[in-house]
């Protein structure tokens, strides 16, 4: 036979190995986890933070409440007599019968309700509220509104500052 006739073998290569080795897959892994480990943590933290803002958007409703509360009531007195930097009361001023209270009972009458909405609305119950009357032309109300957080040291707060003309 001819040598030229003859067919040609190929020459084998050694075989590579195929497919992921052990610690291919362990590395692989530990990369995958630590990774799921900063997604959890991430989630946590933007659970937080939606729960705090939920908070401070209540705080600002609830002072700006209070705010509307004192412009519909401006007669409830002037500078340090002004009832609503005094005590909250319930004068049972609003409901379905007709009521007449005076201006100051109203004021107590709002603080009274204004102080409830507060220690329900913010989580943990821990807000409370205060105003404080300045007198001047017009006169200048401060209305201050703090609360403890979860995993926060010192309580926050929101101020609100309103002018508004006794008539």
């Amino acid at each position: 036979m001819n040598p030229t006739l003859q067919p040609r073998r190929m020459q084998q290569r050694p075989a590579r190995p195929r497919g992921f080795t052990m610690i291919e897959m362990l590395v692989a892994l530990v990369v995958l986890a630590v990774g799921m480990l900063g997604v959890a943590s991430l989630f946590g933290i933007s659970l937080h933070s939606g729960s705090s803002a939920i908070t401070r958007m209540q705080a600002v409703n609830l002072a700006t409440d209070l705010a509307d509360r004192i412009r519909a009531n401006r007669r409830a007195g002037d500078g340090a007599g002004n009832a609503y930097g005094g005590a909250a009361a319930n004068n049972s001023c609003t409901g379905a019968a007709p009521v007449s209270c005076t201006p100051a009972q109203m004021a107590a009458d709002d603080l009274y309700w204004w102080q409830r909405q507060l220690s329900r609305a913010i989580a943990g119950g821990t807000a409370t509220g205060t105003v404080v009357v300045t007198a001047g032309t017009p006169q200048t109300y401060t209305i201050t509104v703090s609360w403890v957080e979860k995993n926060v040291l010192l309580p926050l707060q929101y101020r609100l500052q309103i002018q508004v003309p006794t008539s």
